[in-house]
């Protein structure tokens, strides 16, 4: 007659995940994305571990597709220019690695990929720290935005 405990409480999460998603700010969703696919990535060191293929299959696939429907898709190649480009052939290489961890139960790989995510989330991160730079008085300045495609 009820949901058990587990679907209330996954209910509960998803609310929390979609209002966080519609109340954070362009440069917070990227970092959300960055998040995302770490978590997926560390699910399928888990799995591959601990043998459970089914939950490293998954996870790398979950991994992929934010690198690649998220990340890679948000990139403004237009504004962004060269460092646009940079950051969506890293975000390819990064799915080719996943598949190839994939294919060969390489955990390595998936370090490869978490080392690479980690390091692009800390530098997103800093970036909010860091005033613009522009030709504006620096008391003016504001963190920039990055700027987001619709799919």
């Amino acid at each position: 007659m009820f949901g058990s405990r587990h679907s209330g409480a996954s209910a509960y999460a998803n609310i929390g995940m979609e209002t966080g998603v519609a109340a954070a700010s362009p440069h917070k969703l990227i970092v959300m994305l960055f998040d995302g696919a770490l978590l997926a990535v560390a699910n399928g060191l888990a799995g591959l571990r601990s043998g459970d293929l089914t939950l490293k299959g998954k996870s790398i696939s979950h991994a992929s597709l934010i690198i690649d429907s998220g990340l890679r898709a948000a990139l403004d190649k237009k504004a962004g220019g060269e460092i646009a480009e940079g950051l969506d052939a890293l975000y390819q290489y990064m799915c080719e690695r996943l598949v190839a961890a994939n294919l060969k139960n390489d955990a390595a790989l998936l370090e490869e990929v978490q080392r690479l995510l980690t390091e692009l989330r800390d530098a997103w991160n800093a970036i909010a720290d860091a005033p613009a730079v522009t030709g504006q008085n620096p008391a003016a300045a504001t963190s920039p935005t990055p700027k987001l495609v619709s799919a």
